[in-house]
């Protein structure tokens, strides 16, 4: 049930919660951080690589194949992981902001997200699509394709642990308001600095049952804790942009003889 909190900077609800079953997965190793996301590809049953350039995360999208974003709690107490995905939040479809809706997550547990929540029981798979199939490019959002944003709170000291794996269900007045501020800095950025026409995106996939059920979170901060930013593409792209080294050609053999047989021209 909504309820008053004075444990951010201001005043907010706490809303409503979604639970999500876990799916087996590998243990995933955890560094000196309070999440770690990882991106699966399931299609080719492989977990992506992710490659560091510049100061940016990127991994390799194969076109068509399904993926999954698998995100471990790397900490003792439970965490909200709001999670986006080519600038839309995958709970509840709006242009993502931190004070929307995500996945609680018990301690040193883990998620497997693998697709845009329909309701309780469903999902819509993810995929790598053209940017025209593109979820956010269908709903008239096609600026912020390729790239994949998580935002870590930590949970109130004072809340009891409970059981896993859940989706925050953030305040709409909340949303609403960071919403707006959010699609404002877009704007400003897609002005002042005008970006190639990205090569990949999200589709909007086959249903799947996923189920979840409400529960509560209150967060320690109105400030993400973490947060963590993966960008995909083409490997084409990825090369083209130094991320990814250029295939090196063939080693050939030489020939001592590389010529046609024939006779000596004229000079």
């Amino acid at each position: 049930m909504p309820r008053s909190s004075t444990s951010c900077r201001r005043p907010w609800l706490v809303g409503a919660l979604l639970s999500m079953s876990l799916m087996p997965l590998p243990i995933l190793a955890c560094a000196s951080s309070l999440a770690r996301v990882d991106l699966y590809d399931r299609s080719d049953e492989l977990a992506l690589e992710t490659y560091r350039h510049r100061g940016r995360d990127y991994v390799v999208g194969q076109p068509g194949n399904e993926y999954a974003i698998r995100i471990r709690n790397c900490s003792g107490r439970r965490v909200l992981a709001v999670v986006s995905v080519d600038g839309v939040n995958v709970v509840t479809g709006e242009t993502a902001a931190p004070a929307q809706s995500g996945y609680v997550i018990e301690p040193y547990g883990y998620v497997n997200i693998e697709g845009w929540r329909k309701d309780l029981s469903r999902t819509a798979a993810f995929y790598f699509s053209d940017p025209q199939d593109a979820y956010a490019t269908r709903t008239g959002r096609p600026d912020d394709l390729g790239v994949i944003g998580v935002a870590v709170f930590r949970e109130r000291e004072s809340r009891v642990l409970m059981e896993s794996a859940e989706i925050h269900r953030a305040p709409a007045s909340a949303a609403r308001q960071e919403s707006s501020a959010d699609r404002q800095a877009k704007g400003r950025a897609a002005e002042s600095n005008a970006a190639a026409a990205p090569a990949l995106g999200t589709g909007h996939g086959r249903r799947e049952w996923s189920p979840a059920r409400q529960v509560e979170f209150e967060r320690a901060n109105s400030r993400p804790d973490q947060r963590v930013v993966i960008r995909y593409d083409r490997r084409e792209n990825l090369v083209a942009m130094g991320v990814l080294p250029r295939p090196a050609r063939p080693r050939r053999e030489p020939n001592p003889f590389p010529g046609a047989l024939g006779f000596v021209p004229d000079p």
